[in-house]
């Protein structure tokens, strides 16, 4: 089996990217070669910068343009792809280029909570609003449908009445970084 080259797309802080990064660091199923950002100054090009990962900044606009997109994936040699935090829709031809081998990460138990304006903060507080008694994160395909891609892992955390938005945050964070890796090595070992 050969190791897979892997780009994380990230639009935040990038504790996702960082735990990936250094858990494919020495892995038979793949490495994680290139950060893809869409924010100038997003604190995830730093942890890119200190772990000697290659990235690039790719706004909003340009993630439209596979001839600004394609080639940079081509040239790392990506066989597949992370979306960590990343906000912007991917758009069809990336899709197309990667069938069933661009993944996502949702900070709910999807299909709840899902979908356009449904991220970070915004999500922890509809679980609390709905006074939900498990949370959990969903790893999914990526489609062109907002978070409408089939799902390959759920993982779930009980709440209690008296946690806060923050509370459920810092939960559903444990979550991915004891999982999320876990699982994309899973994917990886199937290639």
């Amino acid at each position: 089996m050969q190791s897979v080259n892997i780009a994380v797309f990230a639009s935040g802080s990038g504790s996702n990217f960082e735990n990936l990064a250094r858990y494919f660091s020495d892995n038979e199923h793949g490495r994680v070669v290139l950060l893809v950002c869409n924010k100038p100054d997003a604190p995830v090009l730093e942890r890119a910068r200190n772990l000697g990962i290659d990235f690039a900044v790719v706004t909003k606009a340009e993630l439209q343009d596979p001839e600004r997109v394609m080639p940079l994936l081509r040239r790392h040699e990506i066989g597949f792809v992370v979306l960590a935090g990343f906000l912007p829709l991917i758009p069809d031809y990336m899709i197309e280029a990667f069938p069933q081998r661009m993944v996502n990460i949702h900070p709910s138990l999807l299909p709840k909570y899902g979908g356009k304006g449904m991220w970070g903060h915004h999500v922890h507080e509809a679980v609390k609003a709905a006074g939900e008694q498990e949370t959990g994160l969903t790893v999914h395909w990526v489609t062109p449908q907002c978070d409408g891609g089939a799902v390959i892992a759920q993982r779930r955390v009980a709440l209690s009445p008296e946690d806060t938005a923050d509370d459920i945050a810092r939960k559903e964070h444990e979550l991915e970084m004891a999982h999320f890796p876990k699982i994309i090595e899973e994917i990886l070992s199937q290639l």
